[in-house]
């Protein structure tokens, strides 16, 4: 990457300073773009949900790495949960959805509470192991919650067979109207279910998978407690990246934890952070990790640039950062202050081989937390920091009561943030649509045409924030 006309500012850069600038370009389609990355995590699109807990659960992750990302399960999880949804991850089908089932004799208020679980939205209703039916929110509306859904269900049942091909499958539910349908295998039994929407992206999204073909999946540990053991834990059970994180990555506590974690002798890439240094990078490189994680206090819900008065513009401690790390044959992960498709693009041709989002993934079904409606009927998630009141307190619930008070006194962050379901992208895959799009047109602007080489073309110029203005669209006349 170079800046447009050789100018290297004097001052640091947030994603909001600086554009990319067109080039001459013989990429003619931005399906022609290969966003694979090089930095062993098994990523096919670079975009990875951070390890917080309103954000990265089971069903984030299988969705993303579906679609050719990555979910890293936060460190506040047991270690023993955690191994246990590696395992079941291992087990999720590639291509179609896990499905939302429910027994016939459940009732729609079961039904309302379950449906938000899953973009699909809906629940196959299964009677001694076959599919009989498909209850969705519309089926339930003005319904009694104690009605039993075998009373409201749709029996216009789709069947699809295992292995069908997307095509076929699309022009199946297409051609009968269903929004979607149970995949089932040879005796009849649920493998899935499918969408038109998953159909279409199983041909246009390579899965993240492991050498024999299983989703992938990462997962975080802390630098406290014994982190070998959690590492061999985690290690043993399957994991596919080891993420060892901490507010300040660049202290002794970090180097000490990735040197008793390389000892382990792991088979899978060790990510570690946060810094915001090109020393930073070097002194963890030294001590084990393949990857650094990058951004100290970018994040919509970390308050510690306003708290301490500490952190970097994102942009640029991604660029210096990722800079440092080829030299030393490692890579960067830029971890916050992602707010729109661009900010993805710029983190990549500062250098990022994969781009951590958190909060944005929060308002989507498949984020962990629980959908609630605020006054309006809108529909929201709650995201937190993970150095708030509210993460300490989870995160310390085996401490004594006066050890919890004591250091939820000087937490940092956000403790409750609403944060909204788009109506019309609702889905991390929705939100993951518009992120890719939008990162392979800029490579194609680039010309470009896969991840390596948008980071060496890539021009990249510095604007006011008149400039940053003048690029937003205008939904309503002025």
């Amino acid at each position: 990457m170079r800046f447009l006309h050789d100018r290297v500012p004097e001052h640091d850069l947030t994603y909001s300073d600086v554009y990319l600038v067109p080039r001459r370009s013989d990429v003619s389609s931005r399906l022609d773009v290969d966003l694979r990355t090089q930095d062993g995590s098994g990523t096919t699109v670079p975009v990875i949900a951070s390890n917080m807990t309103a954000v990265s659960g089971r069903r984030m992750a299988e969705t993303l790495a579906r679609c050719g990302g990555l979910a890293v399960i936060p460190q506040d999880i047991p270690v023993d949960v955690v191994s246990d949804v590696i395992a079941w991850m291992k087990r999720r089908h590639v291509v179609y959805d896990t499905p939302l089932r429910m027994d016939p004799s459940g009732t729609v208020g079961e039904a309302l509470n379950l449906l938000p679980k899953r973009a699909h939205g809906a629940a196959v209703v299964v009677e001694d192991g076959r599919a009989v039916g498909v209850v969705a929110e519309a089926d339930c509306d003005g319904v009694d919650r104690f009605t039993q859904v075998r009373s409201v269900m749709s029996t216009d049942l789709l069947v699809l067979p295992d292995g069908i091909g997307a095509e076929e499958a699309f022009n199946r539910l297409h051609g009968g109207g269903h929004r979607l349908a149970p995949v089932v295998d040879s005796e009849g039994r649920i493998v899935g279910v499918l969408t038109r929407q998953r159909a279409l992206r199983s041909t246009l999204y390579a899965p993240a998978v492991d050498a024999n073909g299983r989703l992938r999946i990462a997962a975080a540990i802390g630098i406290s407690g014994d982190v070998a053991a959690k590492a061999k834990a985690l290690l043993d059970a399957g994991v596919d990246v080891l993420v060892i994180d901490t507010a300040h990555g660049h202290q002794e506590r970090m180097l000490d934890a990735l040197h008793a974690v390389r000892q382990l002798d792991p088979q899978v890439p060790i990510a570690a952070g946060n810094v915001t240094t090109a020393d930073g990078v070097t002194d963890l490189v030294e001590a084990g990790a393949d990857i650094v994680k990058v951004g100290v206090g970018p994040g919509a819900m970390c308050t510690t640039r306003m708290m301490t008065g500490v952190g970097r513009p994102q942009f640029s401690a991604v660029l210096e950062c990722a800079t440092r790390a080829r030299e030393l044959g490692k890579h960067v992960w830029a971890d916050g202050g992602v707010r729109h498709p661009r900010d993805v693009a710029l983190a990549l041709a500062a250098g990022a081989s994969n781009v951590m989002i958190g909060s944005w993934f929060a308002g989507t079904y498949e984020s962990p937390g629980d959908a609630l409606r605020d006054s309006e009927g809108r529909l929201y998630k709650e995201s937190f920091g993970m150095a708030s009141a509210r993460a300490v307190q989870a995160r310390t619930a085996d401490d004594t009561p006066f050890e919890r008070a004591r250091k939820g006194l000087f937490g940092e962050g956000i403790s409750r943030a609403r944060m909204y379901l788009d109506a019309e992208r609702p889905s991390v895959e929705d939100v993951l649509d518009g992120i890719v799009a939008g990162v392979r047109s800029a490579c194609t602007y680039a010309g470009a045409d896969n991840l390596e080489a948008f980071h060496t073309q890539a021009v990249v110029g510095v604007q006011t924030a008149a400039g940053f203005t003048e690029g937003m669209p205008v939904p309503t006349s002025w």
